[in-house]
């Protein structure tokens, strides 16, 4: 609890540094956390290219309205909040291309098993980890969004419900259910091949 306290009380002050125009500042707050908006926004959108993109304009979004942000949440959920909006605005956008062009090739699923960590070196477990990671991804991005998006906050970024609600501005009654649901569909969508490998 006391690191979580220091690393809100660094945040806060560098939001104050970044607010008096420091752009050392703002770099540092890109710094501690490009990675992890990267990797929420990657597994939202599933595309590398797109994903970086989204980063750079959530930063960009930050950089630009530091000075309306808030101390009553934590950096992190206002970061998480500007990424997860530019997200639903991508979804809308390719929704609407779809509708004029032809399906979207599926991308090369090697990007994803560069994110899947690995801690043996057995090469059957290691191929079955990755394999799982593989079909986690896939069955994460079936998801229908406002699944994917509180799953992904809550067991991947380990925000609190009380953070996820106000990053959605939905009631916390609707977060819990969604999760709920989210984890149903997974073990649903993941049962075929957990039966198959045990």
């Amino acid at each position: 609890m006391v690191a979580v306290g220091n690393i809100m009380h660094a945040d806060f002050a560098l939001v104050q540094r970044a607010k008096a125009q420091d752009r050392a500042a703002f770099n540092e707050i890109v710094l501690r956390y490009k990675s992890k908006v990267y990797n929420y926004i990657f597994r939202q959108v599933g595309s590398a290219s797109d994903a970086e993109d989204l980063t750079q304009e959530t930063f960009v979004r930050a950089y630009l309205s530091i000075n309306s942000f808030q101390s009553r949440a934590s950096l992190n959920t206002w970061l998480f909040r500007i990424a997860t909006n530019l997200c639903i605005d991508q979804g809308r956008k390719n929704q609407r291309t779809r509708s004029f062009l032809a399906p979207p090739v599926r991308e090369d699923e090697d990007s994803v098993d560069q994110d899947i960590p690995d801690s043996s070196f057995d090469p059957q477990i290691l191929a079955l980890n990755s394999e799982l990671g593989v079909k986690l991804e896939a069955a994460l991005r079936s998801l229908p969004e406002k699944l994917r998006t509180v799953i992904l906050l809550y067991d991947v970024e380990g925000l609190s419900y009380d953070e996820i609600s106000g990053i959605l501005d939905c009631p916390l009654g609707t977060i819990k259910s969604r999760i709920f649901n989210a984890r149903s569909a997974l073990r649903e969508k993941l049962a075929p091949y957990l039966q198959s490998v045990v």
